[in-house]
């Protein structure tokens, strides 16, 4: 497993339904430096009820009531406009995911050959819809919002039986609420998911601003996503929990720091301190003036910069040795200065 975290630039439904818009999303998740730019990809007939009421978010962001299907039905791209994403993404650097929401686009999506399945947190619970993104044998991102631990095993369980190798499933923890409460994150239940399955695990960051994202990767994220849009102030039901492209791309640079900074778990002097021993650490000198024959007790030494003599470490060494020459106060205690 590479040290290098994975970012998705989640573009979601953030197009508004509009294929021009969600172009301008690939070139900005490209300028953003993420490593992929993930779509939702469903057809309202097969997704919801006609009846399916909205979220309070979802109302809320809209500044509307209605259903999920009325809102849903404006935010549906045509098969062909996500074989073009696809083509721009892939030309721009990036790879091209996109969560499928029934069957029917799962089996676009794997026409289109995508190297991985993004399972969203709402389906896993969904027994033929596993079923059938297992029965494929792609690489798995498996999003865990609203589930307890016993539903992920199930969820793994099952595509594993329905033929994905365990090594290709990835978890990802999430909070499903938009903007989510930095309260109800828990991000030690993705510590928890590693241990108990031994599974790669990342984050699905909905909270607001990029200050989450960053302390996941700290305790061992591999995989971030995070909304982002071409304007936070657009009409739509994630746009209000989205960064904005300069924030994503603060993210990723942050993001970038912190692998760096984490390092390889070795501890031993780095390059740029080994250069600092000498200054900052200490050396024996002697307290003041001896005459040769003088045996020094521990009044008679002192230990001060620089670093470069005899080590603190060597004191017992040191105390009740005879002075072989006169010496001077405030200079450095040499093994040849001694019988």
């Amino acid at each position: 497993m590479s040290s290098r975290v994975f970012i998705i630039a989640e573009a979601g439904v953030n197009h508004n339904g509009d294929p021009a818009l969600a172009h301008r999303l690939v070139d900005l998740a490209a300028w953003c430096g993420a490593d992929a730019i993930k779509f939702q990809t469903f057809k309202a007939n097969a997704l919801v009820s006609h009846s399916a009421p909205r979220a309070s978010y979802q109302e809320s962001n809209l500044n509307e009531t209605g259903t999920q299907f009325s809102m849903l039905s404006r935010l549906e791209l045509k098969d062909d406009t996500f074989r073009e994403l696809k083509e721009h993404a892939e030309k721009a650097g990036l790879e091209f995911m996109s969560s499928p929401f029934d069957m029917e686009s799962i089996e676009l999506l794997n026409r289109l050959e995508i190297g991985t399945f993004k399972i969203p947190s709402g389906e896993i619970t969904n027994l033929p819809y596993l079923k059938k993104i297992g029965s494929l044998n792609k690489k798995v991102i498996l999003s865990t919002g609203m589930s307890t631990l016993r539903e992920v095993e199930e969820a793994i369980d099952i595509l594993i039986a329905a033929g994905t190798e365990r090594g290709k499933i990835s978890l990802l923890h999430a909070t499903t609420e938009y903007p989510a409460p930095v309260e109800e994150v828990n991000l030690r239940a993705m510590i928890t998911m590693k241990e108990k399955f031994n599974l790669e695990v990342g984050y699905s960051d909905h909270t607001s601003g990029i200050l989450i994202p960053c302390v996941a990767v700290g305790l061992g994220a591999t995989i971030i996503e995070k909304h982002f849009t071409i304007d936070r102030n657009m009409t739509g039901p994630d746009h209000k929990a989205s960064l904005t492209g300069e924030e994503f791309r603060q993210m990723v640079l942050s993001i970038r720091d912190i692998e760096k900074a984490l390092g390889s778990g070795i501890k031993e002097p780095t390059k740029t301190e080994k250069l600092n021993i000498t200054v900052v650490r200490k050396s024996v000198h002697y307290r003041a003036s001896f005459k040769a024959g003088s045996i020094l007790g521990y009044n008679d030494i002192v230990m001060k910069r620089p670093g470069n003599g005899i080590s603190p470490m060597m004191e017992e060494k040191i105390i009740g040795r005879t002075l072989k020459r006169d010496v001077e106060g405030d200079t450095m205690v040499k093994w040849e200065d001694l019988a």
